[in-house]
């Protein structure tokens, strides 16, 4: 049996890590496993009605579904509704051209609804004292893969649309959640 003292052995042991960490970093395969579950991601520019930039959203595609890491500003304080539209178009300044909620399975509106959701409801978000949102949220019934019946990226593409109000989660045909304020096309 080798002896070594306290000291050594701890560098042993830590030298005896890395190089297992750098070989399984190495490794083909781990590598190819890495490039396969490479993640999409989309930044999506918010503009409110009189055309001006007022936030972000990066849209991730996950295992989960699409996570929409949120950051706005210029909103009234307090809670809106944010859905996913079915048309990638954002004229200001009512945002109308951006359709209606995406909902390529048809269902009702609302995530209390039991015969919903549609595929782009998402719950509520908050705007604080300032006007100013920062959250991640998730869609499990939307995906950024081209090709694909739920994708957000479809032929016509989609839109991301902040509320003036909260989305009820029950009411046809938008939860009563009130006019569309901000507004970020998705291709």
């Amino acid at each position: 049996m080798i002896r070594l003292k306290n000291g050594k052995l701890i560098y042993l042991i830590c030298g005896i890590l890395v190089l297992a960490m750098v070989t399984y970093v190495h490794h083909p395969e781990m590598s190819v496993r890495a490039k396969d579950s490479k993640s999409e991601r989309l930044i999506v520019s918010l503009i409110n009605a009189k055309n001006e930039e007022m936030g972000t959203a990066v849209l991730t595609e996950t295992p989960r579904g699409v996570r929409i890491e949120l950051e706005a500003e210029g909103l009234k304080p307090g809670i809106h509704a944010i859905h996913f539209h079915e048309y990638g178009v954002c004229t200001p300044p009512d945002f109308m051209s951006a359709g209606a909620h995406f909902n390529p399975e048809h269902k009702h509106h609302g995530l209390k609804n039991p015969q919903g959701p549609h595929a782009g409801d998402m719950p509520n978000i908050f705007a604080d004292s300032h006007g100013h949102v920062k959250t991640i949220i998730f869609d499990p019934l939307v995906t950024l893969q081209e090709g694909k019946a739920n994708s957000l990226r479809d032929a016509d593409g989609s839109a991301l649309i902040i509320h003036e109000k909260g989305d009820d989660q029950m009411t046809d045909p938008s939860g009563q959640s009130g006019e569309r304020i901000l507004c970020g096309v998705i291709k």
